[in-house]
């Protein structure tokens, strides 16, 4: 028997198992009392030395640590049962049995109730309830919650200051707060924490394009449009969502309301008269027209009485952007305009007269151009130009203003290269850049896109421009620029997009049919100097026929070898890098 269990035993008596407490496992291998068999005497007193060279501690480190080790009290209330009983550390229970040593009882130790015995006299845990079962009880207590209600509702007929039967009165339901206009306040906006974020950044954030499709939101887009225009009778079911109206009737009824619009600045006016007139073509010169008449709108503004600069001007910037709109819908490199110039009037500080902050505005319209169009263009042409080699033959589509000085500039430096200019109907406008490049002495070949899989083999480089990058690297540019960059991919001639960063956009766009802009039907259904092809003159009256004339078309970026802009020349994947710095410039400026 090992040395602990006598001693339990002689505790008891010498009754061994008959009056003893059950004791937990024990391993004598581990003990420092060593496996012989002395005396209780003996054991007793290695016990008492062990205790006195533990000092505060009730036993020695070893095997009977390890059965009966004491633990630190709980709370204040168990250290203060221990000093008034002159102990220093209580015992608590735990697995193994717990002797406490006794001076009352032989040997120095007495038996200690065990943790079994401990958790047998304790009340038994209530079993879990599953989840289905909580479920059941939550839905008991809202249904007596509910029932209770009502019955006291019942109860008060005459509202809160009613008493009902069981004596309590019965409070009044706060009424909901009000604003000082007297309309009521939403119980969600009355802490400013559950607002999103988004909110914050809401004048960073392009207001979502109008479908045309929603007759309700088409009509009220009516009684607030300053052009009148009316629906086309064979609209394309497929580009319903996009404008389709009758040509050749606003740009005479919008000239005779000069004088009767007041609200509207001349030069705003006199854009959009330009616009749809199509005087103003292209994204550059669409977007400088544009800031240059918002510039003078600032100029001649003035602060109306109790009403502050900010919020003012800014109601009138979107007055304009709305009749621009109805003239003709904006390019993406105008929206970006417009939401740089917004952002700058709600920076301006108050503490700026309205002259200085209408100064300031000037100021940045004019740094705007200088930086983002004129200057970045001059940087596009420096990078382009070390693509062009000796003996080169360089093909480009349609007319674009930065291709162009790229040509013109090349050639300015001696470099001797052939340019191809593939043209398309209606605008045919590769004729514009034909003639400018041939008055400067350029070697050019014209054709049309329907013979480009025929030039192509001739071609080493093709330069394009864009109406738009957008984030994941889709180039948005004029109708036929998808086809010359699918064709000369499968010629194996690289493509090389030259583009503003400002043109850049977040937006993420696969097709051409979300989001596009429709021309006039009516030009396709005519072939210039050809009067006798009249095949299609009363093409309206047929209800079965349908034109389409679209003016935007979407490359996918596996088209596209190199986009060079004013960052640099950077592929399609690295076009999320020029949004975001960007973006974080402006911001930029």
């Amino acid at each position: 028997m090992s040395p602990l269990r006598r001693t339990l035993d002689a505790a008891d008596g010498g009754g061994g198992d008959g009056g003893g407490v059950p004791v937990g496992s024990y391993n004598p291998s581990e003990s420092m009392m060593g496996t012989s068999s002395p005396s209780i005497g003996a054991e007793s007193a290695d016990l008492e030395e062990m205790s006195s060279s533990a000092g505060a501690g009730w036993f020695a480190r070893g095997s009977v640590g390890k059965v009966a080790a004491s633990s630190v009290p709980n709370s204040g209330a168990e250290w203060a049962a221990a000093r008034a009983g002159g102990l220093t550390h209580p015992a608590q229970p735990t697995n193994q049995a717990s002797p406490a040593l006794n001076p009352g009882v032989a040997g120095g130790v007495a038996p200690v109730e065990t943790k079994s015995e401990w958790a047998a006299n304790s009340k038994p845990q209530k079993e879990k309830p599953s989840k289905s079962e909580r479920r059941a009880i939550q839905e008991a207590q809202r249904a007596a919650k509910a029932a209770a209600r009502g019955e006291r509702v019942s109860a008060a007929p005459g509202g809160a200051g009613a008493v009902p039967s069981h004596g309590k009165q019965v409070k009044a339901a706060k009424p909901a707060p009000q604003k000082k206009d007297g309309s009521q306040v939403a119980a969600s906006d009355k802490k400013g924490g559950e607002r999103p974020p988004e909110k914050d950044r809401k004048k960073d954030v392009p207001h979502p394009r109008m479908q045309f499709d929603d007759k309700h939101r088409v009509e009220k887009a009516k009684r607030r449009a300053v052009v009148n225009q009316s629906e086309a009778r064979n609209r394309v079911e497929l580009f319903r969502h996009l404008p389709q109206y009758v040509h050749g009737t606003q740009l005479p009824d919008l000239e005779s309301k000069f004088f009767q619009i007041d609200p509207m600045h001349p030069a705003v006016y006199k854009v959009g008269l330009q616009y749809l007139a199509g005087n103003i073509t292209g994204g550059n010169a669409r977007c400088i027209a544009m800031l240059l008449a918002f510039q003078e709108a600032i100029k001649d503004y003035s602060t109306p009485p109790e009403k502050t600069l900010i919020r003012d001007l800014t109601a009138k910037i979107g007055s304009y952007v709305s009749f621009l709109i109805e003239c003709r819908p904006l390019s993406i490199s105008m929206g970006n305009a417009i939401r740089f110039l917004k952002s700058r009037i709600a920076k301006l500080s108050l503490t700026l007269s309205e002259s200085e902050a209408k100064a300031s505005l000037q100021s940045d319209i004019d740094r705007f151009i200088n930086e983002k169009i004129v200057l970045a263009d001059k940087v596009i042409v420096r990078h382009a130009v070390t693509k062009i080699s000796d003996g080169d033959v360089l093909l480009t589509y349609g007319s674009s203003c930065v291709i162009e000085m790229i040509l013109s500039y090349a050639h300015e430096l001696g470099k001797q290269f052939r340019v191809v200019v593939v043209d398309s109907r209606p605008k045919l406008e590769g004729q514009v850049l034909l003639r400018k490049l041939v008055a400067k002495g350029v070697s050019c070949t014209y054709t049309h896109i329907n013979a480009i899989s025929y030039i192509m083999h001739e071609v080493t480089r093709v330069f394009l421009g864009a109406s738009s990058v957008l984030s994941n690297g889709t180039v948005y540019s004029r109708v036929g620029t998808a086809c010359v960059a699918m064709a000369a991919h499968a010629f194996r001639v690289p493509v090389i997009i030259c583009c503003e960063a400002y043109k850049f956009h977040e937006r993420v766009q696969l097709d051409s049919i979300c989001s596009n802009e429709l021309g006039v039907p009516d030009v396709i259904s005519k072939v210039p100097g050809r009067k006798d092809l009249n095949y299609l003159d009363n093409w309206s009256d047929d209800e079965n026929l349908q034109l389409l004339n679209l003016t935007y078309d979407a490359t996918p970026s596996d088209y596209v070898s190199m986009i060079i802009t004013d960052y640099g020349m950077v592929p399609p994947t690295s076009v999320p890098v020029i949004v975001r710095e960007y973006r974080r410039e402006h911001l930029w400026i």
